[in-house]
């Protein structure tokens, strides 16, 4: 899976970026206040975008 389809996954469920590190960036849900860390690599593994959004208790993908 591509990190764009990712992001605008994110976004769509009212999840937004709490902050940029080295490797990866730190995703917050505003419902839930759940935090999770996304890797910043142009293709993201399936099994990984699905424990992210297990994470931040959205739908997964």
């Amino acid at each position: 899976m591509k990190l764009r389809q990712l992001i605008r996954h994110l976004r769509k469920h009212e999840c937004y970026l709490i902050r940029e590190g080295s490797k990866h960036s730190w995703w917050g849900n505003g419902n839930t206040g759940d935090r999770t860390a996304v890797p910043r690599h142009t293709e993201i593994d399936n099994k990984l975008a699905k424990k992210i959004c297990k994470d931040l208790s959205i739908p997964q993908l």
